[in-house]
């Protein structure tokens, strides 16, 4: 047990403690460090472009890349994976380039904005019409309450399969039931790589995936998978490598949806990251998180002035915790600092505001997390707290039980209203 004494020492005394892997994983496994420097430094050279060795052997990089995220997803060709900058891009290209004017699209409330504004900016702009799923207290979407929302001309729909707010996992086999033939598009920013995912049992018509989350990539990594026989029109068009003569983008998996030259260097960390997650194990993965999130949960048991957020079984969600603070600072303290759906701070208020949380986090303890609305609105008003949003802690496969028992007592004293502006 770390007593508070521990707790209370300067910054310098413990090593920073990242608790922020929904935003992006960190630290990333050598491996991935090693193959973007081998890329760089003795590759280096454009794939599929060219007949020299080294446009070559950057072409088997990337390919091999494609290979391990087919075999982690079982997509039965390789070739439906393209890859993309991020989960964004991923969603953005589905959305973008499969509704057509007049149809329907039905979305959840646990949706990110990657979602979120582009539907809505194909509502306003009058191309389709928008249905929103409520999902419950726990964030939870209900299989009959999308059944309620469907239309003949519903022509997609966008599933986030873990929030990024509060962690839950929604049930996709209950969803692929329910929705019939009707095109399913998961958001797996938050799954892949942490919860096993099978296109072909799940039934997926679209998965878009983070590169520099749960696989352990770089930034600026990312990927859509298309299931054989689904349309999907080209967020860009330009040079493929192939069919260069033609002045019309190829229909040719993955040149259709991969214009212009790639973030390759950052593919082959990424291709270093699946691999890790591969030989590592999907389960057990989930396994030693599922343990993190347990400790966590049960050590904030019954404190005092503390509200969490989500199913809080680790069976039901991704080892996300996001929580609100219900007692007061001593007065003096008003720290504001920016974010996703920040706002600022009033002057006197009954609560520990989110953003003051997440100051004191950093500032007393040396923890980063994530503080706001995540980018996600819709899923703070069903989770009732919308606009301030929550402190969200995101454990990762690299944190440990004594970090997650440093990050409970500093919990517990900020909800204690400690004397933090003492020295």
């Amino acid at each position: 047990m770390v007593n508070d004494m521990t707790l209370r020492h300067s910054k310098s005394s413990y090593p920073v403690i990242y608790m922020d892997n929904a935003a992006t994983s960190f630290p990333k496994p050598p491996q991935v460090v090693e193959a973007m420097v081998h890329f760089m430094e003795h590759v280096g050279a454009n794939p599929g472009r060219s007949r020299h060795d080294l446009s070559m052997e950057a072409s088997e990089i990337v390919e091999e890349t494609r290979a391990s995220l087919a075999r982690l997803f079982n997509v039965p060709d390789p070739k439906r994976i393209a890859f993309m900058l991020n989960a964004t891009e991923a969603l953005n290209t589905v959305i973008y380039g499969v509704v057509n004017p007049g149809d329907h699209v039905i979305i959840t409330q646990m949706e990110h904005n990657s979602v979120i504004r582009p539907v809505r900016d194909l509502e306003r702009r009058g191309v389709i019409s928008v249905s929103v799923c409520p999902c419950d207290r726990m964030g939870i979407c209900k299989p009959q309450e999308l059944v309620k929302l469907i239309r003949p001309n519903t022509a997609l729909v966008a599933v986030n399969h873990a929030s990024n707010v509060c962690g839950a996992i929604q049930d996709l086999s209950a969803i692929r039931a329910a929705t019939g033939e009707i095109p399913l598009l998961v958001d797996a920013a938050q799954t892949a790589g942490t919860v096993p995912i099978d296109v072909q049992v799940l039934g997926i018509d679209y998965l878009a995936f983070a590169g520099h989350k749960g696989l352990y990539g770089p930034q600026g990594t990312g990927g859509l998978y298309v299931r054989e026989g689904r349309v999907v029109r080209p967020l860009k068009q330009g040079g493929t490598g192939l069919r260069s003569e033609e002045d019309q983008q190829p229909d040719v998996f993955p040149d259709l949806l991969e214009s212009g030259t790639r973030n390759n260097v950052g593919i082959a960390g990424l291709g270093a990251g699946v691999k890790f997650v591969l030989e590592t194990g999907v389960e057990n993965i989930r396994r030693h998180e599922a343990a993190l999130l347990t400790a966590f949960v049960d050590g904030l048991d019954a404190v005092a002035g503390l509200t969490l957020y989500g199913p809080l079984k680790p069976e039901r969600q991704v080892s996300i915790v996001s929580m609100t603070f219900d007692q007061a600072l001593p007065d003096g303290l008003r720290v504001s600092i920016g974010g996703c759906g920040g706002r600022a701070i009033p002057a006197t208020f009954e609560s520990v505001h989110p953003q003051e949380a997440g100051t004191i986090l950093k500032q007393k303890f040396d923890i980063s997390v994530r503080v706001g609305l995540h980018c996600a609105p819709l899923a703070h008003q069903a989770l009732g707290t919308f606009p301030d949003g929550t402190v969200r802690f995101s454990l990762g496969y690299f944190n440990t039980l004594e970090e997650v028992e440093i990050a409970t007592q500093a919990v517990k004293q900020i909800s204690e209203k400690l004397d933090f502006l003492e020295d």
